[in-house]
């Protein structure tokens, strides 16, 4: 059987799955979000694309048969395809991390707590460079933690992406922690889209989970970045599973359709080095299909479409379900 938007979705409700190492081919280990350090690759079937994460406890179980890759469960095919070759991060793009570290202490997110490499603009460029060179590049992304300031990380994500600007006719998406002049600054320099993450807008889960800068400085430098990148290319990440209500889920998306943002509905992940830190539950595939169709009568409201992105989550599809390409 092949994925449709209800096995996708159950796929991402579980999150991993059982596989033999060898049946992985070339797999990057990713440096950012919720995945941080985890083996994990992206399984295709028919036009639907999810990533899992390698995890022998796992009630999936993936077997190799007649050429293709099969989940069970319960012993029961689930579903086949195949596994997808990775550039960096994922397929078709060079998704890069610039600083594998983070000063804020978001309780959902592991890099604080891995502490990883902040490369130079010479490892970027050369990593993009690799990327290319296998002929099957179609976009950049650029993310990062925060090294020291956000006012920094964006100081050189500018000068990166100038770079990779001078070298690449291809689009370039940006995220990064905001600053009140970083869209014009991104968008000088070269910058295609741009997503800033609000995690979650329930102010109470947010105040406890998320130890970064006010949600409201985000909010209002997302509005900025529709008015310098326009509708359709400015996205944030929308954190589901943190304790918020369908209800509170569904104001906020159409707060943020309002202003022209594209919210990412991201379904929680609880990283082993964060553990006793938070309380969250992984949504069912019931209530994240029920939210990406809400999602996705409301952008249609506000005349967005999720289909048209060219960097980053949208696109990819790995890990969400993208309103617009995959109900």
């Amino acid at each position: 059987m092949k994925m449709n938007a209800e096995i996708k979705a159950e796929l991402i409700s579980i999150g991993a799955v059982d596989i033999d190492p060898e049946l992985l081919g070339r797999i990057t280990i990713p440096t950012a979000g919720p995945g941080a350090g985890g083996r994990a690759f992206f399984f295709k079937s028919g036009r639907h694309r999810v990533r899992l994460v390698v995890d022998g406890g796992s009630p999936l179980r993936a077997v190799k048969d007649k050429g293709d890759i099969v989940l069970l469960k319960g012993g029961k095919e689930l579903v086949r395809g195949s596994i997808e070759e990775e550039l960096i991060h994922c397929p078709g793009q060079a998704y890069i991390t610039m600083s594998e570290r983070c000063i804020y202490d978001c309780k959902f997110c592991p890099v604080p707590k891995l502490k990883g490499k902040v490369k130079s603009v010479e490892e970027i460029l050369a990593l993009v460079e690799d990327a290319n060179s296998h002929g099957k590049m179609e976009g950049i992304s650029i993310t990062s933690g925060v090294e020291e300031t956000p006012e920094k990380e964006v100081e050189k994500t500018v000068a990166v992406v100038k770079e990779l600007r001078k070298r690449y006719d291809v689009p370039i998406g940006v995220s990064v922690y905001p600053t009140k002049d970083s869209s014009r600054l991104l968008k000088d320099a070269g910058a295609t889209e741009v997503k800033y993450n609000v995690e979650t807008m329930d102010r109470g889960i947010y105040e406890k989970y998320c130890k970064k800068p006010p949600l409201e400085l985000t909010l209002r430098c997302l509005e900025d970045a529709v008015h310098i990148f326009g509708k359709n290319h400015v996205f944030t990440n929308f954190i589901v599973g943190l304790g918020e209500s369908d209800e509170i889920v569904e104001k906020y998306v159409e707060e943020l359709a309002k202003m022209g943002v594209i919210p990412n509905i991201r379904a929680v992940g609880v990283h082993p080095l964060r553990f006793g830190e938070l309380e969250a539950e992984r949504p069912t595939k019931e209530r994240l299909l029920k939210l990406t169709k809400m999602a996705r009568r409301i952008l249609d409201k506000y005349g967005l479409d999720a289909s048209v992105s060219k960097t980053m989550c949208l696109p990819c599809t790995g890990c969400d379900l993208n309103p617009h390409t995959d109900l």
